[in-house]
């Protein structure tokens, strides 16, 4: 199974059912303003709604695409994103109403994250285009800046100088959610977001609200069955379903949900932020600072290393309890194939209906968990599940992120011919516009900007959504934030940790020397990088070795959390919350 049957579905299919067969010849004809603006009307009362703007408000700023893009009718583009859902609507129907309205005509490939993140990596070393844009995460936002390799230095100082023409007036970066995601130490930005999901903590809200079920819980563990607030009523629950539930209306259950199989996808489920559920790294958001989740230190912009002998928490002991909870409960408490699959094979396995809750669960799939019919939902479409915070670990402290949100982001390298980067950064906020912005968010369920969230449209299909509206709405999205600043090079970087951690996970080395092999090698990268000089003054500059005691008296000292000493209990009281109060909570309006 695809990442893209998983994630994908048929939603991409069935949005822009209308005008996805419609033919575009319009990028091989001349410029003909009459003619586009008759485009634009189409493509706004038969696929561009809802709309946070009116229909004149619309028309008006696709005015400004059609005059804006006049010098580059007939150019032919490509770019490329990883195989969502939302991307493949871009891909299909977004692509042919940019030619029809513009006049320029783009290739929008698809394909798998690893292969992009591979081909991404040649581009940037050689400095030879493979496309005009990309489209790949703000996981890079460490990576970018260093490699100096975005157009006009930052996408800021593009926007502000070669790019100003046509920088939208009605772009609003203000009303993106997710900017300090894609922006470096220098407080420019480098990347513009296009579409973004969280992982969150998932259960079956019908179980958990069952009297017997609640009862015999509190009998046992002495407090209410709910939304766990820390691991160790994450643990607790697992194995009540499990072992002692065992089944409901006749179905054999399991408590926890995860995948363990060696490939990339392993790689994901920990650098995207799971040590930081345990409570790994330091305060401060979106990453933690000097030290990140990914246990990388940092000191006056520029990474320091990554073990605990360089004052960094790879291999310290809340990422050491992070891999030790992760392989128990995979173990004791998933379906027995679990261990042997990935993500691909793991994700559509919570709607088959026989897990209790999962705590690492990706908003991607939301589309998938809502199917009529499947066994998680209810006749009238309403969801059987819901999702909420991710609990924490023992380790974590206020303060620090508590999960993980991927950020898609058109990113505009320099190596593409200057008027080919041009009209993509025309696509690319064509893409992003409040014309079509609440579109995709609403058939896609990807929010970037605070006016779609609020938008009623929003409001009408949020009870068959579980929560997800509600948690974007609410303060707690702050804390869920993509990988940071602190990782000089994600792509070379990211293949170490599924590397050591497979091997954890087959028990040929323990948690702990898994983790002193990531840590080991996050730092001979970044050694690497530094006596190559290639990123210059804001690559690594390594610290030495020292006695980790050295680092964590000095986090004491500093009144920082990271490196950690490890705890002499490392599973205090479980602690719940009632689902529906915890959405009570959920009504304060966020802040960006």
């Amino acid at each position: 199974m695809k990442r893209r049957d998983v994630i994908v579905g048929g939603a991409a299919a069935a949005a822009g059912a209308s005008l996805v067969g419609s033919t575009s010849s319009q990028a091989q004809q001349p410029f003909d303003a009459d003619r586009q603006k008759a485009a634009a009307k189409k493509w706004i009362d038969n696929e561009f709604q809802p709309s946070t703007l009116g229909k004149d408000q619309q028309m008006a700023e696709m005015e400004w695409f059609i005059n804006a893009a006049k010098p580059f009718v007939g150019t032919k583009l490509s770019t490329v994103s990883e195989q969502l859902s939302i991307h493949e609507y871009e891909s299909k129907v977004l692509t042919k109403a940019f030619a029809e309205i513009t006049g320029i005509e783009v290739r929008h490939d698809l394909m798998s994250e690893g292969i992009e993140v591979e081909k991404l990596e040649v581009e940037i070393q050689s400095g030879r285009p493979i496309y005009d844009f990309w489209m790949n995460d703000s996981d890079f936002i460490g990576t970018h800046p260093r490699y100096r390799d975005i157009v006009g230095g930052s996408l800021t100082d593009f926007m502000a100088n070669e790019g100003k023409d046509i920088t939208n007036p009605t772009l609003d970066l203000k009303d993106f959610i997710g900017l300090s995601f894609a922006t470096f130490t220098d407080g420019k930005l480098y990347q513009l977001p296009d579409q973004q999901f969280a992982n969150l903590y998932w259960f079956r809200y019908d179980w958990f609200k069952r009297p017997e079920l609640k009862a015999q819980f509190k009998q046992k563990h002495g407090y209410e069955l709910g939304v766990p607030v820390n691991w160790s009523a994450y643990e607790d629950i697992a194995d009540f379903f499990t072992n002692d539930v065992k089944t409901i209306d006749g179905v054999r259950i399991y408590g926890h949900m995860d995948y363990g199989k060696k490939g990339p996808s392993l790689g994901w489920r920990f650098t995207d932020a799971w040590l930081s559920m345990a409570g790994a790294g330091d305060r401060g958001l979106p990453n933690g600072l000097p030290v990140d989740e990914w246990g990388i230190r940092n000191e006056g912009g520029r990474p320091r290393g990554s073990s605990t002998s360089r004052g960094g928490a790879a291999n310290g002991p809340a990422a050491v309890f992070a891999l030790t909870k992760y392989i128990e409960w995979l173990k004791k408490y998933a379906p027995p194939e679990a261990t042997s699959m990935d993500f691909y094979e793991a994700g559509p396995v919570p709607g088959q209906g026989h897990i209790a809750q999962q705590i690492f669960w990706y908003t991607a799939f939301t589309d998938s968990m809502t199917k009529p019919g499947m066994a998680v939902v209810n006749a009238d479409g309403t969801p059987k599940w819901r999702m909420a915070p991710s609990p924490h670990g023992p380790y974590w402290k206020k303060g620090q992120k508590l999960g993980y949100q991927d950020q898609g982001c058109w990113t505009m390298l320099k190596y593409a011919p200057m008027e080919h980067i041009k009209a993509g950064w025309l696509y690319a906020q064509f893409c992003v516009s409040k014309t079509i912005s609440l579109r995709k968010s609403h058939a896609f369920y990807h929010f970037i900007r605070e006016s779609d969230i609020m938008s009623p449209a929003m409001t009408e299909i949020a009870p068959k959504l579980g929560g997800l509206v509600e948690f974007y709405r609410s303060p707690a999205r702050k804390l869920w934030t993509p990988t940071g600043v602190n990782v000089p090079d994600y792509g070379k970087m990211a293949q170490v940790w599924w590397q050591n951690i497979a091997n954890a996970v087959a028990g040929t080395v323990t948690p702990q020397q898994a983790m002193d092999g990531v840590a080991h090698d996050q730092d001979a990268i970044m050694t690497r990088l530094q006596e190559s000089g290639v990123q210059g003054d804001r690559g690594p500059l390594m610290n030495k070795p020292r006695d980790p005691e050295y680092w964590f008296k000095k986090a004491e000292t500093d009144g920082n959390l990271a490196p950690q000493r490890k705890l002499a209990n490392e599973k205090p009281q479980g602690q719940t919350v009632d689902y529906d109060e915890l959405i009570k909570g959920w009504s304060e309006p966020s802040t960006k």
